[in-house]
């Protein structure tokens, strides 16, 4: 039996995020939906699986709740159900940076995974990862930044110690499916920065899209599920 997978994010003003926790989860029980949703006033991300048309029905109804279009969604698959609850989470932000960061008034540059290589391999460009340490130990695209953080939160300090003395042109981030890097490419902008570039769709749409011929990835992609990582086109690593 082959489960899809479906990871999706948006920053886009919630009202009342509270309001939709129990109707999303009745209907995640209903149609045997599992995985967890954060809501925020900022947006809302998920990681959700289930059986294919159970799971299109499920993100149809509550793009229509929510009133909005998942513009970052991504979809993968797994041979069980990678997953063992339905969790619908209401928090005060969808992920915290600890600076202030909007990602709904700006952000970077997006760039999509076929350009992402001519990019990064440019000698104006600081590629970083902003991912936490475990995550890039186990992959990262060549020559990309480690900030060897334990948590989003110190990408603050990596920007005023690390980022700001190498007096960057243009920076590139990514991230496993591109909310961190959105929050974080609103906050350099904040900072100053004007040349803002970060992957679309993060690390999981170039593995989906990229042959690993032509890949500058080294290594697997965390994801955080029972699969633990996964390849090019997706699969579940070794």
């Amino acid at each position: 039996m082959s489960i899809t997978v479906t990871t999706f994010y948006q920053f886009t003003p919630l009202a009342n995020p509270a309001a939709h926790k129990a109707s999303l989860l009745a209907r995640m029980h209903a149609l045997a939906v599992k995985g967890t949703i954060t809501l925020a006033h900022e947006g809302v991300n998920a990681t959700v699986s289930g059986e294919a048309s159970a799971l299109t029905t499920f993100i149809d109804a509550l793009k229509a709740e929510l009133g909005i279009t998942l513009p970052m969604a991504r979809e993968s698959y797994a041979g069980a159900q990678p997953f063992k609850r339905s969790k619908v989470k209401v928090k005060k932000e969808l992920i915290s940076l600890g600076a202030p960061a909007n990602p709904s008034v700006c952000v970077g540059s997006y760039v999509e995974p076929a350009d992402w290589n001519a990019l990064i391999t440019r000698g104006d460009v600081v590629t970083i990862d902003t991912r936490n340490d475990y995550e890039y130990a186990m992959g990262h695209f060549t020559g990309a930044l480690n900030p060897a953080t334990a948590n989003f939160k110190q990408m603050v300090r990596f920007t005023e110690k690390v980022l700001k003395p190498l007096n960057a042109n243009a920076v590139a981030m990514y991230c496993t499916g591109g909310i961190r890097c959105e929050k974080y490419s609103a906050y350099l902008m904040t900072q100053g920065y004007a040349r803002v570039y970060h992957l679309r769709g993060g690390i999981l749409a170039y593995l989906e899209n990229i042959p690993k011929a032509q890949s500058l990835w080294q290594g697997t992609c965390f994801v955080f599920d029972e699969r633990v990582s996964v390849g090019h086109g997706l699969a579940v690593a070794a």
